[in-house]
């Protein structure tokens, strides 16, 4: 190591160095907690939203992304009853008397060919 040759300009030199690598170690540190923390609070959250939170005061419940897949699970049976006959409580058995009622009134005319009637709802 050189030295100035003035003793107090050489302290004050380690000293600042000194000084100037704790910062870059503590900003550093700093930098690399905070990048931490908003992991941790990114996961927080995430745990949050998969297990659910139950109701507190002001807030109501959540519920978690296994209960949600139950509840999709339930509304797709419920639109996969809608698309099979069944004794005419089903959207396919709307469509499928709209399409005889159809056939009825065009029974030999393409569709295209086949004129508008206002007495479709009487049947």
């Amino acid at each position: 190591m050189t030295s100035t040759g003035i003793p107090w300009l050489d302290a004050v030199l380690v000293w600042g160095g000194a000084a100037t690598i704790l910062a870059g170690l503590g900003g550093m540190l700093w930098r690399g907690g905070r990048a931490m923390t908003r992991t941790g609070q990114m996961v927080d959250r995430f745990m949050d939203d998969w297990c659910g939170e139950p109701e507190r005061p002001g807030v109501p419940a959540r519920p978690g992304v296994m209960e949600r897949v139950g509840g999709i699970e339930d509304r797709l049976s419920r639109v996969e009853h809608e698309l099979h006959p069944n004794e005419g409580g089903s959207l396919r058995d709307a469509v499928d008397q709209m399409n005889s009622r159809l056939r009825r009134l065009c029974p030999d005319q393409p569709e295209s060919d086949c004129p508008p009637s206002p007495s479709l709802g009487a049947d």
